[in-house]
């Protein structure tokens, strides 16, 4: 499954940009949303790349994630341990009854070094992860 972070605000986005955030639920700053890895939601994540950061996320991690940041949805009541072994058995987020938008805190120690506005390969915070994923979503917990 893919972890994406908003990293970016809203000022200077083209509307096609924020429209993309909103369908993936991405409303503000800091916020993690999880997609399985289909060829539609790479399609999403990739436009709003210079904008965010994502990677495939662990199993063990996203349990985590989801107990600790994890809500459901409106007028609901879930279980969030029965919730996040079921997301990791093969459900998704949403037949688990919980909301796909995680509130997170912003990363100890900040970003990378050369901050928000360059890629990741050179440095940055933006754009493909990968396995490394996992390292920023541990810090943001």
């Amino acid at each position: 499954m893919y972890a994406v972070v908003r990293v970016r605000g809203v000022v200077n986005i083209s509307p096609k940009i924020t429209k993309t955030f909103e369908l993936l639920n991405l409303k503000r700053v800091n916020n993690m949303s999880i997609w399985p890895e289909t060829k539609q939601s790479l399609k999403m994540i990739k436009i709003v790349e210079n904008h965010a950061t994502f990677g495939v996320i662990s199993e063990e991690l996203l349990q985590k994630v989801i107990l600790a940041k994890g809500t459901a949805k409106k007028h609901e009541e879930v279980d969030l341990a029965k919730a996040a072994k079921a997301v990791v058995s093969g459900k998704t987020i949403k037949e688990a009854g919980l909301a796909n938008c995680f509130r997170m805190s912003p990363p100890k120690k900040g970003y990378e070094r050369k901050g928000i506005k360059k890629g990741f390969t050179i440095g940055g915070a933006l754009g493909n992860r990968k396995d490394k994923m996992d390292a920023l979503v541990e810090r943001m917990l």
